[in-house]
C-alpha cells in the first residue's frame, strides 16, 4: 500500500489544531491536510479533563478564535461549553472530515532528500506511516497520558481514594466526602468551590501560597457591546481591551511588583474579611507573574472560605496515614477523598521521536525561533500559546504566520524553510518563562529562547501581533532551499 501524502499534516485536534486546520483551509486553500489525534475525540485539554468545575482560566473573548467571536453568556466559561465551541468551529468549517481520531504519533522523520516529513502513528490497525512536505505539532505541551503526582510517603497506607485531576473518575460520588486537595494551582482553585457544593468539607493543602485574584464571570461591557454593535466590530472592541489590560497587568506586575502585590492584597482583604490569615495562606515569596497568576470568577473560592465549607492549610506533607495526611508540623488532615492537583507532566513535541537526516533531535538542544519553529528544522511549527495570557491569541498568530510563510514559499518556488542560528548565546533562557514547578521539572525537555529576537519570546501580544501578522516572513535567521538545492540540512551547514 502506498504511504499517503499531505501538503501539510497537523498533529493534535484541540484548540490549535482546529485553529491551524481553520487558517490554512482559508489562507492556503489548494493546500491538502490530515490532522492526526491520538485520542478518540477533539478538544484536547478541554475533552480529558472531566473533573468538577473545569472552566477556562483565560477570558473567553480572548480564549476563543479570533475569526470565530464567542457568543457564550460567560466570559469564563466551563469545559463543556468550551468543548462545544472547538466542536462547532470544527463542524461549521468542515475540518471534521480531515481528522484521523487514534493515531499517536511516536515518530517524525525528516529527509532533505525528499524534502518532506515521514510520521508514523500507532493506530487501532497497528502502525501506519503518512507524508508530508510541512509539519505543524498542535499537541500542547504536557503529557495525556497521566498528570504529575510525587511519590507522596506513606501513599499505600491511605485507605480512601486518591485521584489525580487528571483522570477523574466518571460519575464519582463525592457527597457528603471530608475532602483534601493538595495543590494550589489553577485546577485547585477550579475544583474546590465546586467540590464544596455536596462535600461535607473541603480543604485545600498547599506547600507555599499562590497569587489569586477575582473577577466577574460575566463581562458586562461586553455585553453592552454585543447588544448595540455589529458583532464582528463588538468582538473586537472586547478582544482589544481584554488583551490590553492583561498586557498592562503583566507589564506593570513585572516593574512594579511591589505595588501589584499590594494591590492583589487588597482586593484579597476585601473578599476575606480584616481576620483572615493572609501572610500565611495568600502571601507568596515570589513575584506576581513569575508563576501564572490564578483567577477565581465571582471570587468563588474567597466565598467558600468565608462560608466555612473549605478552608486552607498552608504546610508540607510528612507523610499519607489510614485515614489521611499528617503535617510535618504534626497537625493531621482527615479525609476520605485526596486530589493531588500537583500539577502536568510535560513533554515537548507530543514525546514524538524526531530524526533529522538520520540524526536524533533532541528539542532541548535547540533555540525557539519566533516561538513557533526550532533552529536546524527544517518544515516544522510547534504552536505554541502564551502562558501570561490567553493559549489562543499565539496560537492564532502562529497559524496565520505559517500560512503566509507556505505562500511566500509557494510563490518563490521553495521547498524547505529553516531557522538557523549562526551562534549560541552566552545566557539562553528556557521557552517557557515561568518559575512553576511543572516548567521547573521540565527544563531539560524545553527549547531555549534567545536574548533577543527572532530567538526571543517576548510574551506580549500586541509587539507579537506586528511582528507576525505584518513584517515580512523573511530575515536573517530564516533560509529557503529550492528541491534540489540541499542535501542534508547537516551538509548545508557545513558549507
Amino acid at each position: 500500500m502506498a504511504t499517503e501524502h499531505f501538503d501539510v499534516l497537523i498533529v493534535g485536534a484541540g484548540l490549535s489544531g482546529i485553529g491551524a486546520a481553520r487558517h490554512l483551509q482559508k489562507e492556503c486553500p489548494h493546500k491538502s491536510y490530515a490532522i492526526l489525534e491520538g485520542r478518540d475525540n477533539l478538544g484536547g485539554t478541554w475533552d480529558l479533563f472531566r473533573y468538577p468545575g473545569i472552566r477556562s482560566d483565560s477570558d473567553m473573548f480572548t480564549l476563543g478564535y479570533n475569526f470565530r467571536p464567542w457568543e457564550g453568556e460567560k466570559a469564563i466559561a466551563d469545559g463543556d461549553s468550551i468543548w462545544q465551541y472547538i466542536r462547532n468551529t470544527a463542524a461549521e468549517n468542515n475540518i471534521l472530515e480531515h481528522i484521523r481520531y487514534n493515531h499517536w504519533i511516536t515518530d517524525a522523520e525528516w529527509s532533505s532528500v525528499d524534502t518532506c516529513w515521514t510520521i508514523t502513528a500507532d493506530t487501532p490497525q497497528g502502525k501506519q506511516k503518512l507524508t508530508c512536505n510541512f509539519l505543524m505539532m498542535c499537541s500542547g505541551y504536557y503529557r495525556y497520558e497521566h498528570g504529575y503526582t510525587p511519590d507522596f510517603p506513606g501513599r499505600e497506607n491511605f485507605t480512601g481514594t486518591v485521584i489525580h485531576p487528571q483522570h477523574w473518575p466518571e460519575d464519582f460520588d463525592y457527597t457528603g466526602k471530608r475532602i483534601v486537595v493538595i495543590g494550589s494551582g489553577a485546577t485547585s482553585m477550579t475544583l474546590i468551590p465546586s467540590l464544596t457544593e455536596k462535600a461535607e468539607h473541603v480543604t485545600m493543602l498547599q506547600r507555599s501560597p499562590t497569587y489569586v485574584i477575582a473577577m466577574p464571570e460575566k463581562d458586562t461591557l461586553a455585553d453592552t457591546l454585543r447588544k448595540y454593535l455589529p458583532r464582528s466590530l463588538a468582538y473586537f472592541l472586547i478582544r482589544l481591551k481584554n488583551v490590553s489590560l492583561a498586557t498592562l497587568m503583566y507589564e506593570v506586575s513585572r516593574r512594579q511588583p511591589a505595588l501589584v502585590r499590594r494591590l492583589i492584597r487588597a482586593q484579597l482583604r476585601s473578599w476575606l474579611g480584616p481576620d483572615f490569615d493572609l501572610d500565611t495562606h495568600f502571601k507568596p515569596s515570589y513575584n506576581p507573574w513569575d508563576q501564572r497568576l490564578c483567577l477565581v470568577p465571582n471570587g468563588d473560592l474567597f466565598k467558600a472560605l468565608r462560608k466555612g465549607t473549605a478552608s486552607v492549610v498552608t504546610d508540607h506533607i510528612e507523610t499519607f496515614t489510614e485515614n489521611g495526611i499528617r503535617l510535618q508540623s504534626g497537625q493531621e488532615l482527615d479525609a476520605d477523598v485526596i486530589v493531588t492537583a500537583t500539577g502536568l507532566d510535560v513533554v515537548t513535541l507530543g514525546d514524538a521521536r524526531f530524526t533529522v537526516d538520520g540524526e536524533k533531535m533532541d528539542p532541548a538542544a535547540h533555540y525557539s525561533y519566533k516561538g513557533m519553529m526550532l533552529n536546524d528544522v527544517p518544515n516544522m511549527v510547534q504552536v505554541i500559546g502564551y502562558t501570561n495570557a490567553s493559549w489562543t491569541l499565539k496560537a492564532d498568530l502562529t497559524s496565520e504566520y505559517t500560512c503566509r510563510l507556505l505562500n511566500y514559499m509557494d510563490n518563490n518556488g521553495y521547498a524547505v524553510c529553516m531557522p538557523h542560528k549562526e551562534e549560541e548565546d552566552e545566557n539562553p533562557g528556557p521557552l517557557l518563562d515561568l518559575n512553576a514547578g511543572y516548567v521547573l521539572r521540565a527544563l531539560d525537555k524545553l527549547p531555549k529562547q534567545g536574548e533577543k529576537a527572532p530567538w526571543r519570546v517576548y510574551q506580549n501580544y500586541l509587539l507579537d501581533l506586528v511582528k507576525m501578522r505584518f513584517s515580512p516572513v523573511t530575515d536573517d535567521a530564516m533560509k529557503f532551499y529550492r528541491p534540489g538545492d540541499i542535501n542534508s540540512v547537516e551538509h548545508k551547514l557545513a558549507s
